[in-house]
């Protein structure tokens, strides 16, 4: 599969306990990300699923294949999850081996349509993309939680 790099060894997640002493999910180490990346529109041009006789040909944004593969390099966990289907794989793997974007997974069908609200049990840190990678800062902003009064 091009463009894939294995896992660097499994990755040994941290054993986490409620305060009644039961197990819960595992988690990352300290420090290690796990970066859910989509592709159209984020790391390259945006291409919808109706002309994927464009998918090969999109532009790449340099800036992301600089962000991403340091990323990685600093050992976080890449996946790149896209709206694209299945029928779009092969082509979507080609397309980030050719450019040389490094990385563990790729998730296809996304849901479509944008304006996701994920919910989940885990912190989940969205970060929209506006055009250009670069480091990550850490800024105060309004977000919308559960009520829990």
């Amino acid at each position: 599969m091009d463009g894939i790099a294995p896992l660097r060894g499994m990755v040994d997640l941290v054993e986490t306990i409620d305060e009644s002493g039961k197990r819960l999910s595992p988690i990352l180490p300290e420090g290690m990300k796990n970066y859910l990346i989509d592709i159209d529109g984020t790391v390259g041009e945006d291409i919808p699923n109706e002309s994927p006789e464009r998918m090969e040909a999109a532009e790449v944004y340099p800036d992301s294949l600089a962000t991403i593969n340091r990323w990685y390099d600093e050992g976080h966990i890449i996946t790149f999850f896209s709206a694209r289907t299945e029928e779009h794989r092969e082509l979507t793997e080609r397309w980030l081996g050719r450019h040389g974007f490094a990385y563990h997974h790729l998730l296809m069908g996304k849901p479509r349509g944008g304006n996701y609200h994920w919910i989940d049990n885990h912190i989940v840190r969205a970060t929209r993309f506006n055009s250009k990678f670069t480091d990550l800062v850490r800024r105060s902003v309004e977000i919308e939680v559960f009520d829990d009064e």
